[in-house]
């Protein structure tokens, strides 16, 4: 029998619960969510409590709000970040609360007519506020995930023809595309999502394998200059490793940080990336829309960089220190749920999952063998690259190829026309 939406709303939290997040009897949570999600917030709630959550925290956001001080606050007070936000988020590391973050904008593009400087400002300040935290988080000291619920706003953005539907006709819509990549609407969701996860080990496998150090995206289309569009080389740190879709406790309790996920990453060398991209969606850094952007690097540093739309957002956002070096490639199907849909989700989450992309800023220690055990000073002679800012970038094309290269200098062919091989996925 066909289950009623609000039926799969509530399985969809339970499967955020019991496998995204994986929360543990006794463990908290903290849950992040714009006012317009309250409804499927209280459904997170409810099945947090029911898998033995000892408490859960609701981070209630709005954006209109923080519009507001950027916009008519004082400019030399942006900055500020109350002691007692510290302290909290120094607790919440302290005793490994879950951390979920729900996504899915009510006022899309809201920041459009804030000064970029401004949004970097107070992006970076409450970075380093809670810094600890984060790096907690990234070190996966903690179960993190971050999930979507459609808004009207996000709708429609979504899919601006349906000028005729009601409201809640097209973000119904939505509700059903999103549920169905992330697994709701199977037989077995948890047990599908767990085949997923055993589907992409196989690319991991195939990765340490062939000792994998190095990765080449090659896009043969000639782009406005006459030369291919992208023929990108980024060296990974002397110990890589590959991950796919779930990670894992210091504890060894498994969660996927993100629903849906299909990318498989691992962590550059920051000083290890060579050649010129060009993205292939919209990206949203310092929430601002950026398309068709272009990127060239020499030795690991981004040397010079333009795009057709929000130059100045990208000019804001390369001033974080950091950011003109790369925290992450990531390989993913051109096959995957989230492209083959046709849509554009102006959303990282879902837009990160259809093609293949890179990050700069801030990199994932568990990218590198033992990374998540070294301090800091260890982690910067590896490579790892540092920042209070991590933005991810499409780059994949169905006309891309991936070649890699072994330590021994060894090329192998990865992906050819954006998709992973039949020697990848151990089906050759």
């Amino acid at each position: 029998m066909n289950k009623s939406l609000a039926e799969q709303q509530e399985e969809y939290t339970n499967i955020i619960i019991q496998i995204g997040l994986n929360l543990q009897p006794g463990q908290s949570l903290r849950l992040s969510a714009e006012l317009a999600h309250s409804y499927l917030a209280r459904l997170v709630v409810d099945a947090a409590y029911r898998a033995g959550a000892r408490y859960v925290h609701v981070d209630w956001t709005d954006d209109p709000i923080v519009r507001s001080r950027l916009l008519n606050g004082p400019p030399d007070q942006v900055e500020y970040v109350p002691e007692y936000e510290v302290v909290r988020f120094q607790q919440m590391a302290d005793e490994a609360w879950c951390r979920l973050a729900l996504s899915g904008s009510e006022f899309p593009n809201i920041f459009d007519d804030v000064d970029p400087t401004l949004m970097r400002a107070y992006g970076v300040a409450r970075s380093q506020s809670v810094k600890p935290y984060m790096r907690a988080m990234i070190n996966n000291q903690m179960q993190w995930c971050i999930a979507a619920v459609p808004t009207v706003a996000w709708a429609r953005q979504i899919f601006p023809t349906l000028t005729d539907e009601s409201d809640d006709a097209v973000t119904e819509k939505l509700w059903n595309v999103i549920l169905e990549m992330c697994r709701v609407t199977l037989p077995d969701p948890i047990g599908a999502w767990r085949q997923h996860d055993e589907h992409l080990e196989k690319v991991v496998q195939f990765m340490a394998r062939h000792a994998i150090r190095s990765v080449r995206f090659l896009d043969a289309e000639l782009g406005p200059d006459q030369k291919p569009k992208t023929d990108l080389t980024i060296g990974l740190t002397d110990d890589p490793v590959w991950l796919a879709a779930s990670s894992q406790t210091p504890d060894g309790v498994r969660f996927f940080p993100n629903m849906p996920t299909e990318e498989v990453f691992s962590t550059p060398h920051n000083q290890r990336a060579s050649g010129w991209v060009r993205t292939s969606k919209p990206i949203f850094p310092m929430n601002r829309k950026v398309e068709d952007a272009f990127f060239r690097f020499e030795d690991g540093e981004l040397v010079d960089f333009s795009a057709e739309t929000g130059e100045d957002a990208l000019k804001e956002f390369f001033e974080i220190p950091g950011t003109r070096r790369l925290g992450e490639v990531a390989l993913v199907d051109v096959r995957s749920p989230v492209n083959q849909s046709g849509l554009i989700f102006y959303n990282t989450l879902f837009d990160e999952n259809a093609v293949c992309h890179i990050a700069f800023g801030q990199a994932y220690p568990e990218g590198v063998k033992g990374g998540n055990q070294m301090t800091q000073e260890e982690l910067q002679a590896a490579g790892v690259n540092e920042s209070t800012a991590h933005a991810d970038f499409m780059i994949g094309t169905d006309s891309m190829d991936v070649i890699g290269i072994s330590a021994g200098g060894d090329e192998v062919i990865i992906m050819k026309a954006g998709q992973f091989t039949a020697e990848v996925l151990g089906e050759g």
